[in-house]
């Protein structure tokens, strides 16, 4: 895809990503809608991956941390054929396989990792991404994590085992948008200059504007030229919350709720997506029953 397509791509996941939120009545709707165009760039250009076959060995792995965020995961995992649209409209339903933090346990296609816990999936990634060296697989871990949850201390140790361990295969994408649940980063627990943090810590780290198409691409780019050079690599991502709905953008209370059918209709404008989505959600059915 070139820009244009994967901006219009984007933009079709984050009406998704508020279709699902809607349709369940809950969900974290914000930091989704701001982590979708470095997701659409990953896995439609650069993530090494096969549908048809989700437990292949040499794919590239994506972790998210930030589990919560769900709803942009699932939505690209349904896009690109992981399992039918139709279960996302079963998003946090009682017995469905999409809940509201992602499960391995529920054996949703193209999920590599349970999440949620915050601070976590730092260390899952490195753990496959020295899995994928010792089997000498040309394989790349990617993991996002939100700046929120680098206020604990666990990715931090993650962050400096990744370099004693030389996992140069290991890209770390920080959702840098500054708002979590209880409000903004700087008044909760201030995490101040993260980029100077990891490169403190030995990454290869490039800033960025997380909605910068161009931008992510170079990054991406760099990360793909980087093996070999024994260090990991953090794309440090300036992102919106709630990015592309105006009622929504950079305010804390869109971390979590569910739209009101005027708000959701309101937004799918903005994104210029249709009114109405043309499916129906389902009462039951799907790849698991209702309990």
């Amino acid at each position: 895809m070139e820009i244009g397509e994967l901006k219009r791509k984007a933009n079709e996941l984050r009406s998704d990503v508020l279709r699902i939120v809607t349709n369940a009545n809950s969900g974290h709707p914000g930091g989704a809608l701001g982590m979708a165009d470095l997701l659409t760039v990953l896995y439609y250009k650069y993530l090494r991956h096969d549908p048809a076959r989700p437990e292949w060995d040499d794919r590239d792995r994506f972790v998210l941390s930030n589990g919560h965020t769900c709803p942009i995961l699932y939505a690209v995992l349904a896009d690109r054929g992981y399992f039918p649209r139709e279960e996302l409209w079963r998003f946090r339903k009682l017995g469905a396989m999409l809940q509201g933090h992602p499960s391995t346990a529920w054996k949703v296609p193209g999920l590599e990792a349970s999440s949620g816990s915050l601070g976590n999936g730092l260390s899952v990634a490195l753990g496959m991404a020295i899995g994928a060296k010792l089997a000498a697989r040309d394989a790349r871990v990617y993991c996002f994590v939100s700046d929120g949850e680098l206020q604990e201390g666990q990715p931090w140790e993650a962050a400096t085992a990744a370099v004693h361990h030389r996992v140069d295969n290991l890209c770390a994408l920080i959702d840098w948008n500054g708002v979590q649940i209880d409000g903004y980063t700087k008044d909760v627990m201030n995490v101040d200059d993260l980029a100077a943090k990891f490169r403190a810590f030995g990454w290869n780290v490039h800033e960025i504007d997380g909605h910068d198409y161009d931008a992510i691409m170079a990054a991406f780019t760099s990360f793909l030229a980087s093996r070999g050079s024994g260090k990991p690599t953090a794309i440090a991502a300036h992102t919106v919350l709630g990015k592309g709905v105006s009622f929504m953008e950079n305010l804390p209370e869109w971390h979590h709720g569910a739209l009101s059918e005027a708000q959701l209709e309101q937004a799918l404008a903005e994104l210029g997506a249709a009114a109405v989505e043309s499916e129906s959600p389902p009462s039951s059915g799907g790849l698991f029953p209702d309990v």
